[in-house]
């Protein structure tokens, strides 16, 4: 069994500092359907439709039958441990700055074989269950953990490797006004963070930044995302001590596509997408370089989204036209912030519990949905999740027919 992970130590500037390395990315078109399923956490493999048999990897046809019918569906997570080794000196170089690293053969219940990344606990003839997880090049592979609820992974330092878990990191929330902010700060240092910086924009209006400075680690900052001098200010003393970003920056205000001001259009595109694209342009760089900086390195960007970045409202057209565009810059800034294995993690949600949708039906998603959720992406290190019914629900339907959605938010 191995030790917990330790608090960081003080660096020690005379040592080499590790660059960031990327395990081995290239992968079929057909194996993106795992990337796919690695991505919001579920378990699938690929399955004939013909004859029902299981197989992996994912091939073109049946290995049984031959049949071009493959689907993806969910399957069974268990398997035994067939025979395990570990490379202590592997010829990939990511691998060699991380060995010794094990790897195991297993039997997995559903049927086929495969090579996985194997827990100190899996030995032969154990059981383990399977997890579809990205490595740091944002690849699908098979990690093996303890089959018993309740063990520890991060007790693991090849877990840790393909997560982003809070745990000794220092995180920063980007607007303390946000209706999450509490109950995130809250979720982060319940997770064991480290630190906690809540940035804070005009500071000259009312703040009751007592009750979360109140929590441990927990501090309150000036930063306007909107001032190129402030996010400067604060990437200049906080740039190397960021490990996770969670963005909470929004500005949604009502109004259609023909009678909505152009000016709150504007308004959101500036605080939805150009704020938090100001904070990438001078943070970011200090995390990709730190994405190997030991366990505890820079880990995770997290945006939290509204699902009418995929299904637009429109009595909401300018603000979902701010939430799609921050969407597909996200899909840019992943790319980049992959050079250094640091992760992006998109929380879609539905109606929050906010000022500005008061007036909206229930059911709606509080800062408590919010933050559970964002603590259980960093540690599963997942790339999208759907936080509450009405997000979930349109998820779904997205997936089973989208002009059907296109007309359902038409009529409300």
């Amino acid at each position: 069994m191995m030790a917990p992970l330790q608090p960081p130590r003080r660096k020690d500037p005379l040592k080499r500092t590790r660059l960031p390395l990327l395990p081995p990315g290239q992968r079929s078109r057909a194996a993106h359907h795992l990337t796919a399923a690695a991505a919001e956490g579920r378990f699938a493999l690929p399955r004939c439709a013909a004859c029902g048999t299981f197989h992996f990897p994912v091939r073109e046809a049946c290995p049984d039958c031959l049949s071009a019918r493959i689907e993806m569906v969910e399957a069974p997570a268990g398997a035994t441990v067939l025979s395990q080794t570990t490379a202590e000196v592997p010829a990939d170089n990511y691998f060699r700055e991380r060995a010794p690293w094990r790897v195991g053969l297993v039997k997995m219940d559903a049927g086929p074989t495969a090579l996985v990344h194997l827990h100190p606990e899996g030995i032969a003839g154990s059981r383990v269950r399977l997890a579809l997880m990205l490595d740091r090049a944002g690849q699908a592979v098979l990690y093996a953990g303890p089959e018993q609820k309740g063990a520890d992974p991060m007790t693991d330092p090849q877990w840790r490797e393909m997560t982003a878990d809070p745990l000794h990191r220092r995180v920063l929330i980007t607007d303390a006004r946000s209706f999450a902010a509490p109950a995130l700060a809250k979720a982060l240092v319940a997770a064991g963070a480290r630190e906690v910086r809540l940035g804070l924009p005009e500071a000259w209006k009312p703040f009751a930044a007592e009750k979360l400075t109140a929590l441990p680690g927990v501090s309150v900052v000036p930063l306007d995302l909107g001032s190129e001098r402030s996010v400067a200010d604060h990437v200049r003393d906080y740039g190397g001590k960021t490990e996770i970003v969670i963005n909470t920056a929004d500005h949604m205000r009502p109004g259609g596509a023909l009678g909505g001001s152009l000016t709150a259009t504007r308004d959101a595109m500036e605080a939805v997408v150009f704020d938090p694209m100001r904070l990438a342009q001078a943070l970011a760089p200090a995390m990709i370089g730190r994405g190997a900086d030991g366990p505890t390195g820079a880990a995770a960007w997290v945006n939290l989204l509204s699902v009418h970045a995929l299904a637009p409202s429109p009595a909401l057209a300018g603000w979902s036209a701010a939430q799609a565009a921050a969407l597909a810059w996200s899909h840019s800034l992943r790319a980049d912030l992959a050079q250094g294995g640091v992760k992006l993690l998109n929380l879609f949600c539905g109606p929050t519990d906010s000022d500005w949708f008061q007036t909206w039906p229930q059911p709606k998603v509080g800062g408590a949905a919010v933050a559970s959720a964002a603590v259980s992406g960093l540690k599963r290190g997942l790339e999208e999740m759907f936080v509450g019914d009405v997000a979930k629900d349109i998820q779904a339907r997205l997936a089973a027919n989208p002009k059907a959605v296109e007309r359902e938010m038409r009529q409300g």
